[in-house]
């Protein structure tokens, strides 16, 4: 992963130069994916490596886990707490009893976020969905993957830890279970209904696990997550 690290790091650098950019913002949301991003952009552009810290009703502990990661990485953060503009939204529209339906709207308002920072500061915005939610379609349709650059899309979630540990994330995050933060207890193995060890088999070796049908039939409801709008030809 030494020499993975230095390939991304080096990626980076070219398509930020090739977009006339000087950096990278990103959200750091606590978790394990946003952590590696964090790693790679401070190594690749150092003081212009810019991570967003988006509390929405969030619990505590996630942004005490992006500082912790933050502070390992001397890396420069800014909090924006997009809780009062959530509210405002559903406030102003109407107040929808499906429960994604509202969740959603949280990282569309951080895609909102993030690309007024990068449009600001000269700036690419970088995402960090893996290649296991990517497949799946866990992730939310312009929102979290409205961004420049996916230099994680193709590691499954076992990669992006070896990630982590080469690039010296704090054990905590690493370790943490993975979550979207959309609501109180919520993780992404709960949401999907079967853990990302099977999905990452699923994905590389091609294994029929329990969870198999599901995985394909999530795969391909997702696909239209995974590519630009249709047009109409003439």
């Amino acid at each position: 992963m030494k020499e993975t690290a230095a390939q991304l790091v080096q990626w980076l650098k070219d398509r930020v130069a090739e977009a006339g950019a000087k950096g990278l913002v990103f959200g750091l949301s606590g978790g394990i994916d946003s952590a590696v991003i964090a790693g790679l952009a401070k190594r690749a552009f150092g003081p212009h490596a810019l991570g967003i810290i988006m509390p929405i009703d969030s619990h505590p502990q996630d942004e005490a886990d992006a500082r912790l990661v933050a502070e390992a990485l001397d890396l420069t953060v800014e909090k924006v707490d997009l809780t009062k503009a959530y509210e405002a939204m559903v406030e102003a529209s109407f107040d929808s009893e499906n429960p994604m339906a509202k969740a959603n709207i949280k990282p569309r308002l951080r895609m909102t976020t993030l690309y007024y920072y990068g449009q600001d500061r000269g700036y690419l915005v970088a995402g960090s969905s893996n290649a296991s939610e990517y497949h799946v379609g866990y992730f939310t349709k312009f929102g979290d993957s409205a961004v420049d650059l996916l230099p994680l899309v193709n590691f499954v979630k076992s990669e992006v830890v070896e990630l982590a540990r080469e690039l010296e994330i704090p054990e905590k995050v690493i370790d943490k279970k993975p979550s979207a933060g959309l609501y109180e207890g919520q993780t992404d193995e709960l949401d999907m209904g079967f853990s990302y060890g099977e999905l990452d088999e699923t994905i590389q070796r091609g294994t029929r696990g329990q969870h198999y049908d599901v995985i394909d039939r999530m795969h391909k409801s997702s696909q239209h997550k995974r590519v630009l709008p249709p047009k109409f030809e003439r």
